[in-house]
């Protein structure tokens, strides 16, 4: 039985590869072909429409990498196929622009143009049809082709000189292979999509079950009724044969399936941001015309940046989406800007994410998602269940866990409680992949994997090709529509977002609770790998705030200009650059020189913003002033204002003991030896020495670092089997600064150098600036600080407040989260005493138990620096880069806040004549301040947003210094709502109750 079920099976794959696939088309004729080659980058519609077009041959190599060629394509239908078009065989146009079997999306693709400017459909390998009318008779149209290179052998670890148009070489890499009118026989179609469903169905059921033998005998009878020789002839009666096993029900208790129109398209990845332009632009086209073909198909889209490109760069296609989204069948989903990395993007950079996503789709559309739609980014902060439910969000929708590389997500559907209490509703899809083609296997994984199982029965799928594959196609709504009730597969329902959600809640009223971030297992190195891109978007965040702080301050204080328009523009690059594979580094070349570029643009601008506002604050004269962003007073100034520089109170010393040289304020005493080793730490208020007994800190520390896979990605356990101590100096010198002391070490190491400035303020912690010229290559830097101190836990800055994690290794948990991301501060201590280790431009961190000499318990923090990986840039990292890092010693988290503000925002000094007072005071030091602006809607009001950063409740009054109708607590989006932090205001006055870490926006009317 087995041997002839065997047989069968062989029989059947390749009955449908070399027959009914072969079989789909009963005619093609060839269109006639000329050619144009853009010289650089792409070029618009009607520029390229213009130009001389060349005769082309099918069959000729094309395109350079990353090179674009048009095509115009001309020609006649048949006469003589009007019988078969009458007897109900469908009209198409088939292109082959020389697709290869790689994946849908890293390769070739095209989109066809009428020859008025209107963009018809993408053409990928799995979608390379267009259906015509059936009284066409002449065709006229165009094909925008890109050459994107392939991903180099399928591979994902080798090293590839296309990610660089300089480095791609120019020979060309396609082959164009078909340019034809065709003539789709619908019964093959309609047959091949039957049989491919039984198929999957029956490969995924028991060898043994009696429905996997009645779909294998009539897959048989199948087989033996079609006429190898007219498949065409005889795929009705095929097709009748199968009605009966396609026609028996699911039973009752079958997994119910909400499939979900999708194509999740990287905002830049493995080609640069401007393709990725280009691919929303085919995929949606796509979309529309599978709309227009089937009126009960739906498609879910995220990401308003590729919304606003579309309108910007193809405005005809946009009004379409837009006439489909008022149909409620092209859905806005996420609220998001991009979807966007959750690891490293800094509290309010997080919630402008979904601010200005979510307004965007409310001005453009009318409609506000209800979800969070983040299937592929690299693990998600504690914070979002309080940053999404501020801005509107009900649910939430991730997949990437699915990666985990040690233990396995225990639910499915879930209540997700961030680090305030804050809960959302929250969907981890079974079936494994958000790209679903709702085959066999991926129906019958969703089923199997459903963790809920007896409590709930209802998951969503994902489904159709992303990154430029096209997404959805009409094959796997075929497929779709075969398995939407079938014996021995979960049902499956064509379905939107806000239906799966709703129907699932309703399923599932009281679910488990997950607690505190979801980490992913997986991708470790994207918390340092493009160090400069990193570096980019810690100063941009901060910049931000700067040009919003004194902007709105100059607004209110002396009448001048808020640069509204520059702002929302430039947060809107900001944003861009966070998406989850840009922030996270794992793009190629090209990406990340671009996004580099752009930061130092931000940069500019923004410093040229805040000048501009400071100036009008402070007018003209000659008294030195510092000004203090930060939500802290700081050497005298006052938090948000600025006043007159004051001298340092006390005094440092540097002199040398030995070898040694030791620096002294009033706060620390800090040896360094001959390595430029920290070799002591004492806190003189408590006399208490932070280094343990044989050990040094700032201790710089190589490793190899190759991954198995995915390089820019991942680091891997093993790295730490292998590394190198770096202590040996090539020089060591002091400097004197003003009130400031300097040991500057400076260290060579095999192609690279490193200068590190290790400097005590008169009135500051200890700080760190390390000034590295890296060109090493598969090599991982990290900077060890061995502590005296038993910390059960560490805790690391993230959005709107900190997580502790455990510094032991207990659980297969805690093995797995071996490399952890903390935004400006890590804090490490025991109940009466703690160390915060502050950077302004690291993420990736490990922070671990172990024991000194003498076998006392001690806890290491080391942050990670720079790496090298080769794949997908293959220099990635070479070059200079600046870190800073701050220790803070004898401090709480109150102090480990402060540090990480204070390494930040450093105060500005500027001349002028007047000092500036605070738009607003709290009077409470738990409650800060992370945004002060004008409020979005043009009104003026002052909009102020603050958190509680110690994570204990706070009772706090928030004073704002300038005329105003009374405050109103908002959501993210400045509406007024339900007062969640107790908001009690009387004049110019607002007292805040709130609980630890949440998040209060305040909206100040102006007078």
């Amino acid at each position: 039985m087995h041997d002839t079920t065997a047989r069968t099976e062989h029989r059947l794959r390749r009955f449908i590869s070399e027959r009914l696939l072969p079989a789909k088309y009963r005619a093609r004729a060839p269109l006639t072909v000329t050619a144009w080659d853009v010289p650089d980058e792409p070029v618009p519609f009607t520029e390229a429409v213009s130009q001389e077009y060349r005769p082309f041959e099918v069959g000729t190599p094309w395109g350079r990498p990353w090179s674009t060629a048009w095509f115009h394509l001309t020609g006649s239908v048949p006469t003589d196929w009007a019988d078969q078009i009458a007897a109900g065989c469908e009209l198409e146009l088939v292109v082959d622009i020389g697709f290869t079997a790689a994946q849908p999306g890293f390769q070739a693709e095209g989109a066809l143009w009428l020859p008025d400017g209107r963009i018809l459909k993408g053409l990928e390998p799995r979608n390379q049809h267009l259906g015509l009318a059936a009284d066409t008779h002449e065709l006229d149209v165009y094909v925008e082709a890109a050459a994107n290179p392939d991903v180099p052998d399928g591979q994902w670890i080798k090293p590839t000189p296309m990610g660089d148009k300089a480095t791609a070489g120019t020979d060309p890499i396609y082959t164009f292979t078909a340019a034809d009118v065709a003539l789709l026989d619908t019964d093959v179609f309609g047959l091949t999509a039957d049989v491919l469903a039984l198929q999957g169905l029956m490969l995924e059921l028991d060898p043994t079950s009696p429905r996997r033998a009645q779909i294998l005998r009539a897959l048989e009878d199948m087989m033996d009724a079609v006429d190898p020789d007219d498949v065409a002839g005889t795929a009705a009666q095929g097709r009748h044969l199968l009605e009966g096993v396609l026609s028996a029900p699911a039973t009752a208790s079958a997994h119910r399936v909400h499939a979900v129109g999708h194509a999740h398209i990287d905002s830049a990845w493995l080609w640069p941001v401007r393709e990725t332009v280009r691919k929303c632009a085919r995929t949606f086209s796509n979309v529309l015309d599978l709309m227009d073909r089937d009126p009960e198909f739906t498609f879910a889209c995220s990401s308003a940046q590729q919304y606003a490109w579309i309108k910007e760069c193809y405005p005809e296609l946009y009004a379409r989406i837009a006439e489909r989204v008022r149909e409620g069948r092209f859905i806005p989903v996420g609220g998001m800007w991009v979807e966007s990395d959750t690891n490293m993007p800094g509290g309010e950079a997080m919630a402008r994410q979904f601010v200005t996503g979510t307004q965007f789709f409310i001005d453009e559309f009318g409609v506000e998602p209800r979800e969070v739609w983040l299937p592929d980014s690299f693990g998600y902060s504690g914070a979002l269940p309080q940053i999404a439910t501020s801005s509107g969000k009900e649910y939430f929708l991730t997949q990437k866990i699915s990666w985990n590389d040690t233990n396995t997500m225990p639910h499915h559907t879930f209540d997700w409680q961030g680090l305030d209490g804050t809960r959302i509703f929250t969907h981890f899809p079974p079936v494994d992949t958000y790209n679903s083609m709702l085959d066999g296997p991926e129906l019958a994984r969703a089923e199997r994997q459903y963790a809920e199982k007896g409590r709930a029965n209802t998951s969503l799928a994902p489904y159709g090709y992303g990154d430029g594959g096209g997404g959805p196609t009409r094959e796997i709504v075929a497929q779709a529509r075969r398995v939407a009730n079938l014996e021995g597969s979960p049902q499956v329902v064509l379905s939107t977002p806000d239906t799966f959600f709703d129907t699932a809640r309703a399923e599932y009223p009281d679910p488990p609770v997950w607690t505190g971030e979801m980490y992913l297992e997986y991708h470790r190195g994207t918390y340092t790998s493009q160090h400069r891109t990193k570096a980019g978007n810690r100063r941009s965040e901060h910049l931000l705030r700067e040009a919003e702080l004194w902007a709105a301050t100059a607004a209110v204080r002396v009448g001048a200009r808020y640069p509204a328009e520059e702002l929302q523009r430039l947060w809107h690059l900001v944003l861009l650059q966070q998406f989850h594979d840009i922030l996270p580094g794992s793009s190629i070349a090209w990406v990340h020189r671009e996004a580099e570029r752009h930061y130092e643009e931000i940069a500019a601008e923004l410093n040229e913003l805040i000048t501009a506002s400071i100036s009008a604050l402070v007018g003209t004269g000659s008294t030195e002033l510092s000004l203090n962003a930060g939500p802290y007073a700081v050497e005298g100034i006052p938090a948000l204002g600025g006043a007159a520089t004051a001298e340092p109170h006390t005094d440092v010393h540097l002199e040398a003991a030995g070898t040694d040289w030791v620096l002294t304020n009033s706060r620390v005493r800090v040896t360094v030896d001959e390595r430029g080793l920290i070799t002591s730490l004492v806190d003189l208020a408590t006399n208490r020495e932070v280094i343990p007994a044989g050990r040094a800190a700032n201790l710089l520390q190589l490793h190899r670092d190759i991954p198995n896979e995915w390089d820019a990605w991942d680091i891997d356990a093993h790295y730490r089997h292998v590394v190198t101590d770096l202590v040996e100096a090539d020089e060591i010198t002091t400097e004197t600064h003003g009130h400031a002391v300097v040991v500057v070490v400076r260290r060579s190491f095999g192609e690279s150098t490193i200068t590190q400035r290790i400097e005590l303020p008169a009135e500051g912690d200890v700080q760190i600036t390390t000034e590295a010229d890296w060109h090493e290559r598969q090599k991982l830097l990290k900077v060890a600080f061995p502590l005296d101190l038993a910390a059960e836990r560490a805790t690391s800055e993230i959005q709107f407040g900190h997580i502790h994690r455990p510094t032991a290794v207990n659980t297969s948990w805690d093995a797995a989260r071996f490399e952890t991301v903390a935004h400006r501060w890590v804090h490490v201590g025991e109940p009466d005493f703690g160390v915060a280790v502050a950077n302004d431009v690291t993420y990736g961190h490990d922070i671990h138990a172990d024991t000194d000499d003498a076998g006392n318990p001690i806890t290491v923090v080391r942050q990670s620096l720079l790496r090298a990986p080769l794949f997908p840039d293959p220099d990635a990292d070479q070059g200079t880069h600046v870190l800073r890092t701050t220790l803070a010693v004898g401090v709480g988290i109150d102090g480990a806040v402060r540090a990480g503000y204070a390494t930040n925002l450093p105060l500005r000094r500027v001349s002028g004549e007047r000092t500036v007072a605070p738009l607003v005071a709290v009077d409470h030091p738990g409650v800060v301040v992370e945004a002060v602006k004008l409020a979005e809607d043009g009104s003026g009001d002052v909009v102020v947003r603050l958190y509680e950063a110690h994570g204990r409740r706070a009772e706090a009054v928030v004073a704002a210094d300038f005329e105003t109708g009374g405050a109103v607590e908002t959501d993210l989006l400045e509406r007024p709502g339900p007062t969640r932090a107790g908001v009690r205001a009387s004049g110019n006055r607002a007292h805040l109750s709130l609980r630890p870490f949440q998040i209060c926006t305040l909206r100040f009317a102006r007078a």
